[in-house]
């Protein structure tokens, strides 16, 4: 793996977790996974069990063999591996953080407790801090996504400063539409070299504007090439291109998210791009309709984004 005074940047592909029909974890997978990042889709950062990873469904020790399989498969391939050990319990979360150093991990992260909840930020940071202790040698990352936890702290003010209590604090994916909030966390803390990951693929090239450093997303599994050439069009400064792959990506998510869009529906279009069998997700998740996958992969035929030798008529514009 790299080093772990390497900057997060880039894209970060928020991991799925493969599953049997029976619902247990199909580890055989994940080899042909790691593989298809890399040479398909140019992702060589990774995110594992957050929420695209079902994490908080599955077991501590599910976990701890998801993290492991994960660095194993990925050796030498992949350039970083960023465990996520967010649990309510805070005891379970600093064994997985212990765990994750102990693996080799180059990261971890940690969603906020969203049962019984921090209720300001020092609250917040207490908990974070117990957890970054656990694995003092990794980089800590804040997962801030309030629409699922109900966490209202918001990441500007949690930002402020955190490296005084989290000496190992190196940025946050921040999974949230309030940009404002964003750009303040970017805005008052330019000298420090934090990473600021993104999580809202389809407004990344607004991010980057205000100085996102990367990406952590689910669509980057499949959509990471197109993604790349939009991250290299605005390197280059041709905003225009930029704007175009935007788009372009905008047209797919928009169009399946009035179908209704979550784990379950990226699970079934993850299968039916790469080919690898991701398997339904845990209960009380459901897994994807037949009209759902019938649809996407049609949306996906007219992007471009899914080759095919006999394309559906779609009203959606090629992105070619």
């Amino acid at each position: 793996m790299a080093s772990r005074k390497k900057k997060l940047q880039g894209l970060v592909a928020a991991t799925i977790t493969p599953m049997t029909e029976h619902g247990e974890i199909n580890f055989s997978v994940i080899g042909q996974y790691v593989d298809y990042l890399v040479e398909e889709q140019g992702v060589k950062n990774i995110f594992v069990n957050g929420t695209t990873g079902e994490g908080l469904s599955l077991s501590v020790s599910e976990r701890r063999q998801v993290a492991e399989e994960w660095m194993t498969k990925g050796r030498n391939k992949l350039d970083q591996v960023v465990i996520h050990v967010g649990a309510l319990s805070l005891k379970e979360s600093q064994e997985l953080a212990r765990h994750a150093a102990e693996i080799g991990a180059d990261g971890i992260a940690v969603i906020a407790p969203f049962f019984l909840k921090p209720w300001n930020k020092d609250v917040l940071i207490n908990f974070l801090k117990e957890v970054a202790a656990a694995a003092p040698a990794l980089p800590f990352y804040y997962y801030h996504i309030p629409a699922l936890t109900g966490v209202k702290i918001r990441a500007e003010e949690l930002l402020d400063g955190i490296q005084e209590k989290i000496p190992t604090f190196q940025g946050l994916k921040f999974s949230d539409t309030d940009l404002l909030d964003f750009g303040q966390c970017v805005d008052q803390n330019r000298e420090r070299q934090f990473a600021f990951l993104f999580g809202v693929d389809e407004q990344l090239l607004s991010a980057l504007v205000m100085g996102a450093t990367g990406a952590v997303g689910s669509t980057y599994n499949y959509l990471g090439k197109k993604t790349n050439q939009m991250l290299e069009a605005f390197e280059q400064k041709d905003f225009s291109s930029a704007l175009n792959h935007q788009f372009c990506i905008q047209r797919f998510i928009n169009f399946v998210l009035k179908l209704g869009f979550g784990v379950s529906q990226t699970k079934a279009i993850m299968t039916l791009v790469s080919g690898i069998p991701m398997g339904p997700p845990r209960p009380p998740l459901q897994r994807a309709s037949r009209e759902f996958i019938d649809e996407a992969k049609a949306s996906l035929e007219s992007l471009d984004f899914l080759s095919s030798t006999d394309l559906k008529d779609g009203n959606l514009e090629s992105c070619s």
